[in-house]
């Protein structure tokens, strides 16, 4: 039988008061649910239904890969070699190490931290601080404005891997009925011998791109064509097609949820890697590729006194690790609360920044030969983004035996590279609506996903048109550039010095049991903020309004960029200052409130017993109560108060129904416990 004892009512535990603590059985959860119920009704309110259980990765290796994935994608192909190249060559890599020390990996422990602990989405975990739940609104907005141009370009993948199923690759020859008399074949390019320092020419892999596949020059009557996003022209229903078909992969693949995407990326994660080294391999014993490789990594330390190479590292580092997107708050909320994200956090982003590297030597291999084989400097064949991947790339690729074949391979690999990051910012939006709206969308995940991938379909049939590539360079351009510094440098001041950067270490050290080391909080604190305050002023002085191929966009498509950009950026305040008008009291109080985490606020593993506390806050016996002693009797009889709960609530004897002051509205005369045994 229970016996009053000093040391567990003064709060110092089970363990000081000599009781050995047991779990409550498994009946009490539904049993004081069932009285809870009971008692809510008679007090005239509805029993609140229960939020349907959330799911969690199958296995640690479905989350590695997926967060492998979403960060080794197509900017780890196309545009870190070119950058690399461009600025400095291998002397690029300090800057690179730099950025990625103080910068990317402390920001992206900080988002995998915070995701893990709470088990939310990324609007949804804001509940630690209401007055930044914007931050979350624009991670949303940001990924789904990314969605809409990123599925095109897998799009386009999927265009010209269907395309390499021929004998001879059609972008190989000029004389096509896209070709102009402007196009000029390599083998002419490598017998010509009037080439200068100023030798330009149209090859026919760019004609097929921007003639054949995004047919963007348009007729505009009197034997006359035009160029630009004013000019829309007519709708390829080809590339509409394919843009369907690469939405129906993207659903079918997530339909399930992480337990679906979870084990496609088993396939999806690891083929890229696959695909790069067969083309190192080959690439390495074709003439002209050792040229290419020193051109690509031989230092020039000359170029470190460039701020511009500063600015390129850094961004670089930030747009390649996926920060401030939100994906990374998304994927790691489905994690076990006790995984060492710490660990996660280092290898995901040493394993990022390596592929980045490695899949250089990959790509100027073949640049090397085709400089070789045209006779021409490095210099004057490399090129970025989609030009080397749809047009640089594919040229060299006519120039190699069994060509079709190892373009099959290529544009297979740029299909599954994109499909990891297509597949982490779709779930992110997903994530944040079920979060949000848990008794109603959670259950049905599969519906919210099909809606938001029929709108964003249609939303990106824009860029179907003769004008797409202008759509997507300007979305490509505005929706993710210094509005993801801004949320990123917004959300690393809120956790640090908002939220507190004691609390936060502590949080984390609930997960993995230890605080992480000064070398991460002096980041989080000041280093990092200061690095991308950087960033933002130096995108700031160097901005120019969005240009693709030498044609410049009319003034309303800038405006437009521009406030797609700021559409984000404004949600931060406009929803903080909902948060602080929702509150009650003077302005001082309702501001106090929306910097102080709500009462929803923990960690995830307080999943079951804790959580039914809270949700029997403001009625009687707002806590589960058990008798040890009939516990170590083994009886199966309803419990009478948990001593878990004592940095909760005041804990007294209710067969003694003593007075405890402590404990608002009792009484000496207080049945309300007993009344229920």
């Amino acid at each position: 039988m229970y016996t009053y004892n000093p040391s567990y009512h003064t709060g110092q535990g089970l363990r000081a008061s000599g009781m050995q603590e047991k779990p409550p059985p498994i009946r009490s959860a539904a049993m004081d649910r069932k009285v809870m119920e009971v008692e809510m009704k008679e007090k005239g309110r509805a029993a609140e239904p229960e939020e349907p259980e959330r799911e969690q990765w199958g296995a640690k290796m479905d989350f590695m890969l997926s967060m492998l994935g979403y960060c080794v994608g197509l900017g780890n192909v196309w545009r870190f070699p070119y950058l690399c190249y461009k600025n400095g060559g291998g002397a690029f890599l300090i800057p690179y190490l730099i950025m990625l020390t103080f910068a990317g990996l402390p920001l992206f422990f900080m988002e995998l931290a915070l995701g893990q602990y709470a088990s939310l989405g990324p609007v949804t975990i804001w509940r630690c601080l209401p007055l930044f739940r914007g931050i979350g609104v624009a991670m949303c907005i940001i990924s789904g404005l990314v969605c809409i141009y990123y599925n095109m370009i897998i799009a386009w993948s999927l265009y010209y891997m269907f395309a390499s199923f021929t004998s001879m690759l059609p972008w190989r020859t000029c004389g096509n009925w896209w070709n102009t008399p402007n196009c000029v074949e390599t083998s002419a390019v490598a017998n010509a011998t009037n080439k200068t320092e100023n030798y330009t020419r149209i090859s026919p892999s760019e004609e097929y791109f921007h003639e054949r596949v995004l047919q963007y020059t348009v007729d505009i009557g009197n034997n006359q064509t035009a160029r630009g996003i004013q000019h829309t022209g007519n709708m390829s229903w080809e590339l509409a097609l394919v843009l369907l078909l690469a939405w129906i992969i993207v659903f079918a693949c997530l339909c399930k949820g992480v337990k679906s995407s979870g084990k496609v990326v088993y396939f999806t994660a690891t083929f890229p890697y696959v695909v790069l080294i067969i083309l190192l391999i080959r690439g390495a014993i074709l003439p002209g590729a050792r040229e290419g490789i020193i051109f690509y990594i031989k230092p020039d330390f000359n170029r470190l006194a460039d701020s511009q190479v500063w600015y390129d590292a850094a961004s670089q580092i930030f747009y390649s690790l996926g920060v401030a997107f939100g994906g990374i708050l998304a994927m790691s909320s489905y994690n076990k609360f006790n995984n060492n994200c710490h660990r996660d956090a280092v290898i995901i982003a040493l394993a990022n920044c390596t592929t980045s590297v490695f899949a250089g030597f990959a790509i100027f291999s073949y640049i090397g030969y085709m400089s070789h084989e045209l006779k021409m400097p490095v210099g004057k064949v490399v090129a970025s983004g989609s030009g080397l991947a749809f047009i640089a790339y594919p040229e060299a690729l006519t120039l190699m035996p069994i060509s079709p074949l190892w373009s099959i391979l290529f544009f297979f690999m740029l299909l599954t590279l994109g499909l990891d990051s297509q597949f982490v910012m779709l779930e992110t939006i997903v994530t944040a609506l079920s979060d949000e709206f848990p008794t109603l969308l959670r259950q049905h995940k599969t519906w919210v996903l099909l809606a938001i991938c029929v709108v964003l379909y249609l939303l990106g049939l824009t860029q179907c048109t003769q004008a797409g590539i202008f759509w997507l360079e300007m979305m490509n351009w505005y929706s993710a550039g210094f509005c993801l510094i801004i949320t990123a440098l917004i959300m690393a001041i809120g956790i640090s010095w908002v939220y507190g950067i004691k609390r936060f270490s502590a949080n984390i050290k609930e997960m993995i049991g230890y605080e992480p080391n000064i070398y991460f909080k002096a980041c989080w604190m000041v280093i990092s903020p200061a690095l991308m305050l950087f960033i933002f002023i130096f995108s700031l002085v160097q901005y120019s309004p969005v240009v693709y191929n030498g044609i410049p966009y009319p003034d309303w498509a800038v405006t437009l960029g521009l406030l797609m950009a700021f559409f984000s950026i404004l949600m931060i305040p406009l929803v903080g200052i909902i948060e602080v008008c929702k509150n009650k009291g003077s302005i001082t109080e309702r501001f106090r409130k929306a910097i102080t985490p709500t009462e929803k606020w923990g960690p995830a593993i307080m999943s079951q017993e804790q959580k039914e506390w809270k949700s029997t806050e403001g009625i009687d016996n707002p806590a589960t109560i058990y008798d040890p002693a009939t516990m170590e009797n083994g009886t199966d009889q309803p419990p009478l108060y948990d001593p878990r709960s004592i940095n909760r609530y005041p804990l007294y004897d209710p067969r003694s129904l003593q007075y405890d002051p402590a404990r608002n509205g009792g009484a000496v005369n207080d049945t309300s416990y007993s009344s229920r045994l």
